[in-house]
């Protein structure tokens, strides 16, 4: 079984035993150390905090833990029931709320559930905060109320249509263009809340011909639900069989979105955000930010509109600074994840399929057509697993002494580009292994890649064994 505590929260596998598992006494554990941490930063008296979840089966119990353990700690809760990850945070601003929880594992399978921790903007909380969450975790210093300061506990199940609303006043989601091109949809929501949250998008935005696949919120996942092309066969085929415009899958708290053309093919993950930042940009001047293992595609698109692309280390909480820093009009990571700030600092599939719609619209063209538009690039995803106590820090800083003529950024491993070709080495944090990460004009080209920098690594693992 499985625990993993981070700075973003805590997620692990239902049942086992305390502290090597997602238990009961592990939830409560650090639902209180995280509500703890905020009073601490807080001058109010009485917090308030909104709780939101997926689908997946562990849910209505993680939920009443949580609930239950906030309130105990005499904060008031909201709670907004079955919800998408970006509902819950433009719940938390429009509440007025000092921070959340959404209990989601994201895309992990079904046996999986976790914690994630938001700050009273709707963002989730920054490392610096989540090690102190950690450290009052760790030493259990927490203390809740008597019984005359237990806090409120209150249900509010109308965000998913506030969230909706919210997108549909956006000035770049262009409804009367969606309603007259008259689009057949067909979506995959995994039988979690995205059942709840994409039919309501749609019919929102005038697209009348829906065909639904798995869209009941069960928890029961028809397939592993991570939104990668080799787990979505039955809505390639469903999209061809129902001469669909367009498909969309996003994963149980739909954050995440994958696109299928109208030939069954895939549009490609790393293309989600590019596509949107095209459509954007063409609209709105500014600049883009995605992660050092994101596809160059976006910066190829931003600097044809005009635009300066920068790259952030791995993390949401990483793109979203730099986004800001960089006053960035559209950011993202690769893995079908679409910031969109006129909205809200996240990651929202919701948002992303409202504004992917108009784009289309407006193109006139086939899903296929348009993904065409596009540079064609290839990521090639390795890893190289080490011996134990092999200093891996020690390796990459061989690597960059050896590629210190090309450029380099250094900020979250490391990352090396040759013209329109990069590699990203990272350590993982919890086995000694590092995965590499490589991306050129073909797939054969990216492989070569990233086997060029493996046989590097080796020659100096060779070299410091002699």
């Amino acid at each position: 079984m499985t625990l993993i505590k981070s700075i973003s929260g805590i997620r692990g596998t239902i049942g086992g035993k305390v502290g090597d598992s997602f238990t009961p006494v592990d939830i409560v554990k650090f639902t209180a150390a995280f509500i703890t941490f905020l009073k601490a930063e807080s001058s109010k008296k009485r917090l308030k905090i909104v709780v939101g979840r997926d689908a997946r089966i562990s849910g209505e119990m993680v939920n009443t833990l949580v609930t239950g353990t906030i309130a105990g700690l005499g904060a008031d809760v909201i709670d907004i029931g079955l919800s998408t990850t970006p509902t819950v945070e433009i719940a938390i601003p429009d509440s007025d709320a000092d921070g959340g929880i959404i209990i989601t594992a994201s895309h992990n399978p079904k046996h999986w559930n976790a914690l994630k921790l938001l700050n009273a903007k709707g963002e989730f909380i920054s490392g610096k905060e989540g090690q102190k969450v950690l450290a009052i975790a760790e030493k259990e210093s927490f203390s809740f109320c008597d019984v005359d300061n237990i806090g409120k506990y209150s249900k509010d199940d109308t965000f998913i249509k506030k969230h909706i609303e919210k997108i549909l006043a956006l000035p770049l989601v262009d409804v009367a263009a969606i309603k007259k091109a008259n689009f057949k949809v067909t979506i995959d929501c995994v039988n979690s809340t995205g059942g709840i949250a994409i039919p309501m998008l749609l019919e929102s935005l005038g697209v009348k011909s829906v065909e639904k696949l798995f869209c009941e919120p069960n928890g029961i996942f028809p397939h592993n639900p991570e939104p990668l092309p080799e787990n979505l066969e039955e809505i390639s085929k469903a999209v061809l069989k129902n001469k669909s415009h367009v498909g969309f899958v996003v994963d149980p708290d739909v954050d995440r979105l994958a696109i299928v053309r109208e030939d069954g093919e895939m549009f490609g993950e790393e293309y989600t955000l590019v596509a949107i930042a095209d459509y954007i940009l063409k609209n709105t001047k500014g600049n883009t930010v995605s992660n050092l293992s994101s596809t160059r595609a976006l910066k190829d698109v931003t600097e044809k509109h005009g635009g300066e692309y920068s790259a952030s280390a791995v993390g949401e909480v990483n793109v979203v600074e730099l986004m800001k820093l960089r006053n960035a009009v559209i950011g993202g990571e690769g893995n079908g994840g679409v910031i969109y700030p006129e909205l809200h600092y996240g990651r929202d599939a919701l948002v992303g399929i409202a504004l992917f719609l108009t784009h289309l619209a407006k193109y006139g063209k086939s899903c296929s057509s348009l993904r065409a538009t596009y540079p064609e690039y290839c990521i090639s995803k390795n890893k190289i697993e080490l011996s134990e106590g092999i200093n891996v820090d020690k390796i990459l800083s061989k690597v960059r002494e050896k590629y210190k003529n090309q450029p380099m950024n250094t900020s979250d491993g490391v990352r090396i580009d040759f013209d329109k070709e990069w590699v990203h080495l990272r350590k993982s944090n919890t086995e000694p292994i590092i995965r590499i990460y490589s991306e050129s004009d073909s797939m054969a080209k990216a492989d070569c890649l990233a086997q060029k920098i493996i046989s590097d690594i080796k020659d100096i693992l060779k070299a410091s064994n002699n």
